[in-house]
C-alpha cells in the first residue's frame, strides 16, 4: 500500500490529451468554415448567422483542444475558448438577429480576443514564456483590437470583413491546430518538438505581417471613409424668409473658378414637394466684363445623396456633376447658376430623383442669384441637366410656368435624363445598377414618401450596404468600397421587386410629364447601360404623343458619361442649340 502511494506521489502528472486525429479533424473543419465565409461573404442572413455562429463555436472548441495539447499554456486559452463559445452560442440562439446586431457582436468579440492577446503578452500566469512568443501575442492582440474597431465603426465593410477577414483567421487557426496535432501525434520524438519550440521566428513574422496588413487596411479604410463636411456657411439661421427664392447669404467662391469670372456660393430658401419650406445651397458664376448675361441654370448629375455631396463643397464643383463645356459657356458670355439641390449641403434628406423639389431648387436658385450684390443678369434662362440633372431639368421646364412665371425660360436641354423612372426602377431587381443606383433611389423615396419603406424592399443583410452607399459621395474615394461590395454581393439586394408596390407608384408619379413651353432638347447615348436607349425612346414617344415639341438626338457609341464628355458631338451642338434659343430661332421638332 505504501509502495503504491509512493509511486503515485512520485509519478509525473499527465494532463488530459485528446487523440491527435480529433484535433486534425477539428482543424480541417475550421478551415472549411473559413473558406465558406470567404466565398459567400454576403450570404443570406440566416446562412451568415449559422456560418459565423458555428465558426465561433468551432473556434472555441479549437482553443479548448489546443489547451489540452501538451506543452501549451492553459489559462488564456480557456478564456479565449469561453469568449468564442459564448459568441457562437449568442449568435445562434438570438432569434431575429439582424445583420447590424451580428456585426456588433462580431466587433465586440474581436475586441475581446485582441484584449486577451495583449494581456497574455505581458502576463503569463506564472508559466515561462519566451520573448518571441510574447511579441507574437502582442501583435495578434493589436490585430484583434484593430479589427474590432473597424467592425464597430464601419459596419458595411465589416459585413465583407466578417466573411473575408474572419474567414481568413479561421483558416489560419485551423491550419495551425492541424499542424500542432500532427506534430503532437504519438511517435514524434521529444527532441523534434523541443526544436520546434525553439524556432519561433515564423510565428513572430506571421503575427507581424498579419498586424501590419490589418493596420494598413484600417488606414486605407480611414482614408476611404472621409467625405466633405459642410462648414459654417451652410448653417441655417434661426429665422429665414418665408418666401421661396430668397437669398439668405452669399460669399465669394474660388474653387476652380477661372480668372475671367467671379463666383459666389449662395444659401437660399426653397420648398419641397409638399410645399414645406426648405433651404438649399448652390453656386453662381458670372463672366467678367459682360453686362446682363443670360443664365445657364445647371442641374447636376448624381453626386451622392449625403449632405456632404453638394458640388459647392467639391474642389471641382462643375466637374463632379458632369457639366459639359462650362468653360466654353462662360467664354460665350453666359452666367451659370448651379443648384446643389435641397438636402445636399444643407437641410437633409436629399429627395433623389424626386421631381418637384429638384425643380424648385433650380428655379429658386435663379431667383436668389438676382439678389446678389455686384452681379447683374439678363432675363433669358436656359436649363441644362444631365442624368439625375436631366430629370431635374425636365421638371424645371415643366414647373416654371406655374412656380416661377417671372423667369424667362427660353430652352431646356436634358442629357441622358432619368426620365423613364418606372423602367429604371423596374430594372433594379436583375441588374448590377440596382445595387449601385438602387440605394439612392430607395433611400431618397423613403425620405420623401411615408409609404415607401426600405425594409419592405431590401433584404436584411443588405440594409447596411444600402445605407452606406447612400451616404457616400460619388467623387470621394469611399465610393470605391461601395462599388467593390456591389460587385461581391452574390444575389440581388431586393426582397421585393422594386418595380411593384409604393416604390413603383412613386416612380411613376415622378416621371416628368408636365408640358414644357420652351424648346426642348433631349440627348441620349446609344451605348448607355444606365439610362437605356429603349426606355428613353419610349419616354420621347410619350411626349410626342402628348403634343410636346422635342428635338431628340442620339449618339452611337456614347455611354452615360461619354455623351457629355470627350469628343462627343453633343458638346458643340449643345452650345449652338443654346445660342439659337437665345437668338430666338425656331427649334427643331423630331416628333
Amino acid at each position: 500500500m505504501s509502495g503504491d502511494a509512493g509511486a503515485g506521489a512520485g509519478a509525473p502528472v499527465r494532463r488530459f490529451r485528446l487523440p491527435w486525429w480529433i484535433s486534425l479533424i477539428g482543424g480541417a473543419a475550421v478551415v472549411v468554415l473559413g473558406l465558406l465565409l470567404i466565398v459567400r461573404p454576403f450570404a443570406s442572413i440566416g446562412a451568415l448567422v449559422v456560418l459565423i455562429g458555428a465558426a465561433a463555436v468551432l473556434a472555441g472548441v479549437v482553443e479548448a483542444v489546443r489547451a489540452a495539447l501538451p506543452g501549451l499554456r492553459v489559462w488564456w486559452r480557456v478564456v479565449l475558448a469561453v469568449l468564442l463559445l459564448a459568441t457562437g452560442v449568442l449568435v445562434l440562439a438570438w432569434p431575429g438577429l439582424t445583420i447590424r446586431m451580428l456585426v456588433t457582436i462580431v466587433g465586440i468579440a474581436l475586441l475581446a480576443v485582441g484584449a486577451v492577446g495583449l494581456v497574455r503578452s505581458v502576463w503569463s500566469g506564472g508559466s515561462p514564456v519566451s520573448p518571441g512568443t510574447r511579441v507574437a501575442e502582442a501583435l495578434n492582440g493589436v490585430t484583434g483590437v484593430v479589427l474590432g474597431v473597424v467592425a464597430l465603426t464601419w459596419p458595411d465593410v465589416t459585413v465583407l470583413a466578417v466573411g473575408v477577414i474572419f474567414g481568413a483567421w479561421l483558416i489560419y487557426a485551423g491550419v495551425r491546430i492541424a499542424i500542432l496535432a500532427v506534430l503532437a501525434r504519438p511517435g514524434r520524438r521529444p527532441r523534434e518538438r523541443a526544436s520546434r519550440r525553439r524556432h519561433e521566428w515564423p510565428k513572430v513574422v506571421g503575427a507581424l505581417l498579419g498586424c501590419l496588413a490589418t493596420i494598413a487596411v484600417a488606414l486605407v479604410g480611414l482614408r476611404l471613409s472621409g467625405s466633405p463636411v459642410p462648414d459654417a456657411f451652410y448653417a441655417v439661421p434661426g429665422r429665414v424668409p418665408d418666401q421661396p427664392g430668397q437669398l439668405i447669404r452669399a460669399e465669394p467662391f474660388t474653387n476652380a473658378i477661372p480668372d475671367d469670372a467671379r463666383a459666389w456660393r449662395i444659401l437660399y430658401t426653397t420648398t419641397r414637394e409638399d410645399g414645406v419650406p426648405a433651404v438649399a445651397s448652390g453656386l453662381v458664376m458670372v463672366p467678367n466684363g459682360v453686362a446682363d448675361p443670360p443664365t445657364i441654370a445647371w442641374t447636376h448629375g448624381t453626386t451622392g445623396a449625403a449632405v456632404g455631396c453638394a458640388p459647392s463643397l467639391a474642389p471641382e464643383p462643375f466637374t463632379v456633376g458632369a457639366m459639359p463645356d462650362w468653360r466654353e459657356a462662360l467664354a460665350r458670355g453666359w452666367a451659370i447658376v448651379a443648384t446643389d439641390y435641397v438636402g445636399l449641403g444643407v437641410d437633409p434628406p436629399h429627395p433623389y430623383v424626386v421631381g418637384q423639389p429638384e425643380a424648385r431648387s433650380a428655379l429658386d436658385a435663379v431667383r436668389a442669384s438676382r439678389q446678389l450684390d455686384g452681379a447683374s443678369f439678363g432675363e433669358q434662362v436656359v436649363v441644362w441637366g444631365h442624368s439625375q440633372g436631366g430629370h431635374a431639368a425636365l421638371w424645371t421646364g415643366g414647373l416654371a410656368a406655374e412656380y416661377a412665371p417671372e423667369l424667362d425660360i427660353v430652352g431646356v436641354a436634358a442629357m441622358a435624363p432619368a426620365s423613364n423612372l418606372p423602367a429604371l426602377v423596374g430594372s433594379f431587381a436583375n441588374s448590377e445598377i440596382g445595387t449601385v443606383i438602387g440605394p439612392l433611389v430607395i433611400e431618397g423615396y423613403a425620405g420623401a414618401y411615408p409609404d415607401v419603406r426600405v425594409e419592405d424592399y431590401v433584404i436584411p443583410q443588405a440594409r447596411i450596404l444600402v445605407e452606406e452607399i447612400a451616404s457616400r459621395c460619388w467623387s470621394e474615394p469611399s465610393m470605391v468600397v461601395g462599388l467593390v461590395e456591389a460587385g461581391l454581393i452574390d444575389r440581388p439586394i431586393w426582397s421585393r421587386d422594386p418595380g411593384t408596390g409604393p416604390l413603383a407608384a412613386r416612380a411613376e408619379q415622378n416621371v416628368p410629364r408636365l408640358p414644357i413651353a420652351a424648346p426642348l432638347l433631349i440627348a441620349q447615348g446609344l451605348a448607355d447601360p444606365l439610362i437605356l436607349p429603349t426606355s428613353q425612346q419610349d419616354y420621347v414617344d410619350s411626349l410626342c404623343a402628348a403634343g410636346q415639341q422635342v428635338d431628340y438626338r442620339t449618339y452611337p457609341g456614347k455611354d452615360h458619361m461619354g455623351v457629355v464628355t470627350g469628343d462627343s458631338p453633343l458638346l458643340g451642338e449643345l452650345l449652338d442649340w443654346t445660342q439659337d434659343r437665345l437668338d430666338g430661332r425656331p427649334p427643331l421638332d423630331t416628333c
